[in-house]
């Protein structure tokens, strides 16, 4: 260490600060190395302060704990001298609050550092210290009012970054809602609608957000002003909304879509390019001198216009979206906007057109979707859009509409049977919408059935074939209305259902939100055996029990933000204009037991204690967070012998209780693991090994999660995708873990997987989710060692925490059996050394497909590893349970008297990426276990 070490009064040379950073990141370096260098560097630093040795103290202080507080003093009394160097004394602010960071028991400490000294500091000569330290003030603990007071003055300072580094800060502390002066939230409103006029681009941006937080916060402080400052607000934004810049418009958009009350004629003046008359007579600009009224009213007058013909694709789109608010609070205004959107269909960026529909399915939710008959063709032209995501978002808006007359439905039905003909990869989709709306519309469905029941019968006797779209249309159109809502009788042939059956599995895939396939074939079996029925027939009721899983509910496909307990009725407007109203449904439908000895599985009675417990996995996660492993280990194992009570023998019941257990494993994994992230955890030499292992457990499980169960939701995969990104974000968290790479590409697959989801179910992603996509994109748009920095992807730890887990409906468990039958030590198989042997294996599959790739892995040890595939297809069908026995060659026989064989079986995760190397011959991608690994035991012939 000596040689390490030069004398105290020579300054410490790169080479030596290097050498010194290899022995602080090693784990195995001695505690009295570490002693001296810090010793090393607290005597550079008492001579001559400087940036790489207060970078290292910073570094030595989160790596060895027992030494922060000694790193924490040595900085803050050796280098927090403003006169010696203002950027110096910043460093020296930013290492002691990085310390702080990484000991809680230093927070206090950092409270006490003197305010002045950061004002000082703000005041000085360097404008990059002065960006900085504004841009990072709420690391410091800084009274709020004395921020404000900063950030207010610095709105003047003559740099502009600067500037707008004060505009963002002030909107940082209207966020904490500590400010409730209402003078000085009018006077940070008042100096942010100054700085709308500043000359540099980025200040108006900044400003415009400024506008927007401290003036919503100026409508909700008083009722009674509410409308007078909301109004206020709305005019100042609509000032930039024809800025000379793209950026600039793209903020004012967004800041007027967080508008929820505005005069209404101020709301229609915005679609009008010359000054309404209702806007002059109402004066809802404000009373003022009439030239001033008139500058104020070209402002608003047509922004929204403007904005969705603007050239650049971000302002149509940001003003799109804006409508979604806007549209919501006047049922005229929204009448009037909805023109607008329509010819925004046809705009040249996919994105304009799908923040278009999208907030034409936002306005149907609350009611305010009115599309004229005029309007139709140009609205139902999306369903041949060639982007996937412009056709589902039609068909979204579709479930929702109630149509007034059979032709707009007629006209409806033949667009989406052209969409499926042009698009036949959205079946299941169309299949879905055209379920609801015969649901909605039980009247025109038998009409249009009955013109058309000699086409299906043609179809029936071959002469068509079912595989025709128009035909698989109708059959879909058909079984949908004896659920309609009316009274009315349905006078559906019954073999139409019978029909129906032919197409079971097709329309089960496209009615996985309401109903299972059993409980499909039961209610077609049911129908197919009457004449004619009604609802009350069926026995469906509204809100009375019956049969779990044969349940059928007709739910809202929208968002979660959606509000769906809007249920409006058909209007016919004076002129024979049809309308499309929001129509979405209160109660659910549900169907009795079916006939005909179509059994519904009832698992209830099991299902609800699993939730129960899946509840309190999920109660036991701040326990998790705190680290208090040892708790959570122990309710843990309470969970699952509880768990092992249950003995229910149904099918899907087996498969929900597997799960649990797995999950509970999951859970187990990642409380050892998060252990290791705590604060106070210190990494001994053996600690990133036990880490490691730990990881590789998680992975697994997850991986048997996704792969070994099926049936389960978008919304519960949504959850298990989560648990891989935290695992995936805990890998990248440590420096040591020497994987980024590898990491890096899962963690951007899951992304894509995780959005494709999204988009597909509608859900909303929780800020975990969120802010790992956020900084993904970042690191994969700048390609910088900043982006990939762990401290990154430690920060989003504090976005995630555990979401309950609810199962429903049936879980399949995919696994196997395996035995070698008369074998064991006594009795082993014969081989001849250096010549293949034949391994006699009984294998059962349980809820298999042939498109699971199942591989037989045989090893005697990791360097005698040989995979055979099984092929499906080879071992009859694809029933639930399938048991057959097959011979597996084995080439690799030593030469020895014995030897044991180890056998599984094994599935590739599909959801895995390619393997560089492919193993031995074998799987592409990584395998997860079906079953139990079993000995085969072997004897040379001869050598009994």
């Amino acid at each position: 260490m000596e040689e390490l070490v030069p004398s105290s009064s020579e300054p410490l040379s790169p080479q030596t600060l290097a050498s010194f950073r290899a022995l602080i990141i090693s784990p195995s370096t001695p505690q009295s190395k570490i002693s001296s260098i810090f010793e090393t560097l607290t005597r550079s630093l008492e001579l001559t302060p400087d940036s790489l040795v207060l970078n290292l103290l910073s570094e030595l202080a989160s790596r060895h704990s027992n030494l922060s507080h000694l790193v924490f003093d040595s900085v803050r009394s050796n280098s927090l001298l403003p006169s010696e160097s203002t950027r110096l004394a910043a460093e020296s602010l930013d290492a002691l609050a990085s310390i702080s960071n990484t000991d809680p028991t230093l927070s206090s400490a950092i409270d006490e550092l003197d305010d002045r000294l950061f004002v000082s500091l703000c005041f000085g000569p360097s404008v990059s210290v002065r960006s900085w330290l504004l841009r990072n003030a709420e690391r410091f603990r800084i009274s709020p009012y004395l921020l404000l007071t900063l950030f207010l003055g610095f709105t003047k300072d003559p740099y502009p970054y600067v500037r707008k580094i004060a505009l963002d800060g002030l909107v940082g502390v209207s966020n904490s809602a500590v400010i409730e002066d209402r003078s000085m939230i009018n006077g940070c409103y008042c100096r942010a609608v100054e700085l709308l006029s500043d000359m540099e681009d980025h200040v108006r941006s900044a400003a415009i957000r400024a506008v927007s937080a401290w003036g919503l916060i100026l409508v909700a402080s008083n009722p009674e002003t509410k409308l007078y400052w909301s109004d206020d607000l709305f005019v100042k934004l609509c000032s930039m909304g024809r800025d000379m810049s793209m950026e600039v418009r793209v903020e004012a958009f967004d800041a007027l879509g967080k508008i929820n009350v505005v005069s209404e004629d101020i709301l229609l003046q915005t679609l009008s390019k010359r000054v309404l008359a209702i806007t002059k007579e109402k004066r809802s600009l404000g009373q003022c001198p009439a030239e001033q009224f008139e500058i104020l009213a070209s402002n608003v007058a047509g922004v929204l216009v403007h904005g969705l013909e603007d050239e650049f694709y971000e302002v149509r789109k940001s003003a799109c979206h804006s409508l979604r608010a806007l549209t919501i609070i006047s049922a005229e205004f929204a009448g009037e906007a909805l023109n607008l959107l329509m010819d925004v269909l046809n705009d040249d960026s996919m994105f304009v057109r799908l923040e278009a529909l999208e907030t034409m399915l936002h306005m149907a939710t609350f009611g305010h979707l009115n599309v004229q008959g005029t309007h139709m063709h140009m609205f139902l032209g999306t369903l041949l859009d060639s982007n996937l995501l412009i056709r589902s978002a039609t068909r979204k808006i579709l479930k929702l509409v109630k149509l007034s007359n059979i032709e707009l439905f007629r006209l409806s039905f033949d667009s989406l049977i052209e969409n499926l003909e042009k698009h036949p990869q959205d079946e299941a989709d169309i299949f879905s919408v055209l379920f609801h709306t015969g649901c909605n519309h039980g009247k025109f469905v038998v009409s249009i059935i009955n013109e058309a029941s000699e086409e299906i019968d043609q179809a029936s006797e071959g002469k068509l074939g079912f595989d025709s779209a128009r035909v698989a249309a109708l059959l879909v159109l058909a079984i949908s209305a004896p659920l309609s809502h009316g009274e009315h009788v349905c006078s559906i042939p019954p073999r139409i259902f019978s029909y129906a059956v032919t197409l079971l599995g097709r329309i089960s895939r496209a009615l996985t939100d309401i109903m299972d396939q059993n409980a499909l074939l039961a209610y077609l079996s049911q129908c197919s055996i009457s004449t004619t029925f009604s609802a009350t027939d069926l026995n469906i009721r509204r809100g009375e029990p019956c049969l779990p899983v044969a349940n059928i509910e007709i739910p809202n496909d929208t968002s979660n933000e959606i509000d769906g307990s809007t249920r409006t009725s058909l209007q016919q407007e004076k002129d024979g204009a049809s309308k499309l109203q929001s129509w979405t449904m209160r109660e659910p439908l549900e169907l009795a037991a079916p006939l005909g000895g179509f059994q519904v599985e009832v698992h209830d009675e099991v299902m609800k204690p699993i939730n129960l417990i899946l509840a309190k996995v999920k109660d036991i996660w701040p326990s998790i967070h705190s680290g208090f492993t040892n708790e959570v280990l122990r309710t843990l194992r309470n969970l699952k012998e509880e768990l092992a009570t249950f003995t229910s023998d149904s099918v899907g019941t087996i498969g929900a209780v597997a799960f649990t257990l797995q999950y509970l494993q999951v859970i187990k994994q990642l409380a050892k693991v998060w252990e290791h992230f705590l604060p106070a955890k210190k990494l001994c030499s053996s600690g990133l090994g036990e880490l490691d292992l730990i990881l590789g457990k998680l992975d697994m499980r997850l991986r048997e999660l996704r792969s070994r169960f099926t049936g389960l939701s978008m919304e519960q995969e949504l959850q298990i995708l989560e648990l891989v990104l935290l695992t995936c974000t805990l890998r990248l968290c440590k420096v040591e873990i020497c994987c980024h790479f590898a990491t890096l590409k899962k963690l951007s697959t899951t992304v894509s997987r995780v959005e494709s989801i999204l988009k597909s179910a509608t859900i909303e992603p929780t800020i975990f989710i969120s802010e790992v996509g956020k900084l993904l994109c970042l690191n994969e748009t700048s390609r910088s060692e900043a982006s990939c920095n762990p401290f990154k992807f430690k920060e989003l730890l504090k976005h995630f925490s555990l979401s309950q887990f609810v199962l429903c409906g049936r879980l399949n468990q995919i696994k196997a059996e395996l035995t070698i039958p008369d074998n064991d030590s006594e009795n082993p198989l014969p081989f001849v050394s250096r010549l293949p042997v034949g391994i006699p294996c009984d294998i059962t599959l349980h809820n298999t497909s042939n498109e699971n790739k199942l591989w037989l892995r045989m090893s005697m040890d990791d360097e005698s590893t040989q995979f055979v595939f099984l092929d499906l297809n080879l071992f009859g069908s694809s029933d639930e349970v399938r048991k057959f026995t097959y011979v597996a060659p084995f080439y690799k026989t030593p030469n020895a008297i014995s030897f044991t064989l180890r056998v599984c079986i094994g599935m590739e995760c599909l959801f895995e990426g390619v393997l560089s190397v492919k193993k031995y011959g074998g799987p592409e991608r990584e395998l997860t276990y079906l079953c139990q690994e079993k000995e085969v035991h072997l004897s040379m012939i001869g050598e009994h």
